[in-house]
């Protein structure tokens, strides 16, 4: 008896296979991101002279393991509640308590000589407990980030009074993809001044391990 031929699977359509359920899985697949603060850090600048900041310049905050909110300013040490952060920022940041040529034009604080001299020498230095937890760490963050933005639209709104906008409004207008080129060049420069005016400086310590 004659052995019959195995038949022969045709392979052909493999590729075509494999191709499809690719394109079904990069469909309907959902890729998870994380949450957090959206921040472009500062360039890196290299400097041999040592940098002297005096304390009054510094607003010191430490989040402790108990998620407890310290506040270290003008040779003072409270404990604050974290509604009360953005007032308080704000307050130091518009100080203007400098002379001379640490005065600050635009400050309309109570220009105590034992705060902040003016918007550039201010500095916001934050330090958590590593058993922080992450809720309190991004409600400070937020309100700090807000305390700067508020000092920002005043000044933006100060300076461009015909725009009829703040900061933020003009840095969304920026991000709009609908802004036209020529308009985007426009507020890109403005955006830039009031960043110089009211420069963000945040510093975060390496949190504590107890």
């Amino acid at each position: 008896m004659a052995k019959r031929a195995a038949p022969e699977v045709n392979a052909g359509s493999m590729a075509d296979i494999a191709f499809l359920l690719l394109i079904f899985f990069l469909v309907t697949t959902t890729i998870e991101t994380d949450s957090g603060l959206n921040r472009k850090l500062p360039p890196m600048e290299d400097s041999d002279e040592d940098v002297i900041i005096k304390e009054k310049n510094i607003f010191q905050l430490e989040v402790n393991r108990k998620n407890q909110l310290f506040l270290k300013t003008g040779g003072e040490e409270k404990v604050i509640e974290i509604k009360e952060l953005r007032a308080s920022a704000v307050t130091f940041l518009d100080n203007g308590g400098g002379a001379g040529d640490n005065a600050c034009q635009f400050c309309q604080g109570k220009k105590n000589p034992r705060s902040s001299d003016n918007f550039d020498k201010a500095i916001i230095s934050l330090q958590n407990d590593r058993a922080t937890e992450y809720d309190t760490y991004i409600a400070v963050q937020n309100e700090i980030i807000a305390a700067y933005n508020e000092l920002r639209n005043r000044e933006f709104k100060r300076a461009f009074p015909s725009l009829d906008m703040n900061f933020i409004e003009a840095e969304n207008a920026y991000s709009d993809a609908r802004t036209t080129p020529a308009t985007k060049a426009k507020l890109k420069e403005k955006l830039e001044q009031i960043k110089i005016l009211v420069p963000q400086k945040f510093s975060e310590a390496e949190p504590k391990s107890n």
